[in-house]
Order: structure tokens, then sequence, then C-alpha cells
């Protein structure tokens, strides 16, 4: 049964409002939803339907640095504990989530589809971050020590980055270590949409 976009994206809107969640339009036929996280600060799920499905995809993480075999591997073992949404790679390696539903469904399931994405991706982050970004992490923790700087936001791997398995500890001086590594988990943009065949668009 065929859905009017407008009638979805309005409902969409309305479920947002409800739960108090960013919503930005992109055009008549998607929209993305910004759910705020605890491990993840947020996660942007974009949604686009069409005459016959809806696909939602939100952006998990970047490829990794390292270890890319364990890190992938551990994404298809997670697929297999999955409902609706499954782990996937775009062609640069980045993670996204996604679900596919008939647009009929997409209201009614609305709240569980997000809902599902939402903790996956959270749940998921810090292990991922070990798994691919461990390296860059300890060089970031060592470089910010020997500053006196802050190391709140990594304070979750404290045990793992502030322990003697942290080679680079006292090894770093305050010249910021090349390449200084960017957040692996920030945002694509909402158009950043991956399709079937890989692409973002």
């Amino acid at each position: 049964m065929s859905v009017e976009p407008a009638v979805l994206m309005q409902g969409i809107t309305d479920w947002a409002e409800a739960n108090d969640v960013a919503v930005d339009s992109l055009d008549d036929t998607s929209i993305a939803v910004v759910l705020p996280g605890e491990r993840k600060l947020k996660t942007t799920v974009s949604i686009v339907v069409s005459a016959r499905t809806a696909e939602l995809a939100a952006f998990v993480i970047r490829h990794p640095d390292e270890n890319a075999e364990a890190f992938n591997r551990w994404l298809l073992r997670k697929n297999m504990k999955l409902g609706a949404a499954a782990f996937g790679i775009d062609h640069l390696g980045d993670v996204y989530l996604r679900a596919t539903v008939p647009v009929d469904r997409l209201l009614d399931d609305l709240d569980a589809l997000l809902g599902e994405i939402l903790t996956v991706a959270d749940e998921s982050f810090n292990e991922l971050l070990l798994l691919g970004f461990l390296t860059g992490m300890k060089k970031e923790w060592a470089w910010r020590v020997s500053r006196g700087e802050s190391t709140r936001n990594l304070a979750a791997f404290e045990h793992v980055l502030d322990s003697p398995d942290n080679e680079f500890l006292g090894t770093i001086g305050p010249e910021r270590p090349e390449p200084s590594p960017d957040d692996p988990g920030g945002e694509a943009a909402p158009t950043g949409h991956p399709t079937t065949d890989g692409d973002r668009r």
C-alpha cells in the first residue's frame, strides 16, 4: 500500500517533536532525525522514502585506522544478533547502520526502528573505538597528559590509556603528535545516505 511522502514526513516530524529530538527536513522524500546518546554524543538517522520502501541509515563511525580485519569481523558477528537494523560499510569503509521497511509500516514501526538504531550505535561505539583507533587514542592521551590538559572526553578508556600498556606515556612531548587523530565518530552530513551500491548521495 502506498503512502504519500508528505504524510510520512509529517508523521516523522510529529514523532520528533513528541520525543523532543531535533529533526531536519531535507526534501520532499527525505528527512533526518538527530538522536542524543551517551557513549556516542549523537546519532543522526536519515530516512529516505520511495514508492514502496523507506530506508533508514545512520553514520556510526569512520573507517578504522588499524586492525581492520578484527574490526569488520566484529561488525559481522554483531549483525547476527540484530533485528531490523544491520551494519554496513560504504566505499570508504565508513560504518553505517541501515534498515529498510515497507512505507506503510514506517510510522507504526518508527519508534522501535529509531530505538534500535540508537541503542546499537551507542552501545557499539566504544568497542569500535578500541578495535580501530587504539593507537591514536593512546597517543592523544599521552600528549594531553604531557601538557597537563583535560582527558575528560577519553575518561571511559582511562583503564586502557593510563596503564603500562600505553607505550607512548612519557615519550610524547608538548608538540601534538602527527597526524593528529580526528573524531572517528563525527557526524557525516545527512545527505551522506549510502545507496545500495555503497556510494553516497
